[in-house]
């Protein structure tokens, strides 16, 4: 079993770096992470949408 990891850290370090984020109601948007405020909102950069995993999107920011 691994040792808990706090989340803000974590998702510090990965600022920069491509990274996929899925919302609870099943969207997901896959970038490059930008930065993360204490509130866990990320702004995410170079986007592909995935909605429902049917329709596609691409938006660049």
């Amino acid at each position: 079993m691994s040792l808990p990891l706090n989340p803000k850290p974590f998702l510090n370090g990965l600022t920069g770096k491509p990274v996929m984020v899925k919302l609870k109601w099943g969207m997901e948007y896959k970038g490059y992470l930008v930065s993360v405020d204490g509130y866990m909102n990320m702004q995410v950069c170079l986007i592909i949408i995935h909605v429902y995993k049917s329709i596609s999107h691409f938006l660049v920011f």
